[in-house]
């Protein structure tokens, strides 16, 4: 049974910080590339970054500069760190994995991310 469980979700103020996880199960971790989606209120959802399991990285254009994926391939983790947060970064945040063979998606229950003005 695949397990993608994101943990680090919360309120913060405009300009703070906040550090997302998610620990995968059930899964080649090897085989998956890893990524962060987000789905505010009333938007679609979208891409925040992803990672390869060599570490090759992609980021949403606007995203670059503020929020850095990581990837533990010992610990079948994968992290996103999130500064200079804005409220419009209000949304739920979802883990992602794409199995490569596949094509196979598998997704996290998301996890809240408020930011206040």
């Amino acid at each position: 049974q695949v397990q993608l469980v994101e943990s680090g979700g919360g309120l913060v103020q405009a300009g703070g910080s906040l550090r997302l996880s998610c620990a995968a199960s059930g899964i080649i971790f090897s085989l998956n590339v890893m990524a962060w989606y987000r789905q505010a209120p009333g938007k679609q959802r979208e891409l925040v970054a992803a990672i390869t399991y060599g570490g090759r990285t992609n980021y949403a254009d606007s995203l670059k500069g503020r929020f850095t994926i990581s990837r533990n391939n010992a610990k079948n983790t994968i992290d996103l760190q999130m500064n200079s947060l804005k409220p419009e970064d209000t949304a739920v945040y979802y883990c992602n994995a794409r199995t490569v063979t596949t094509q196979t998606n598998y997704w996290g229950q998301g996890t809240q991310v408020t930011v206040s003005s």
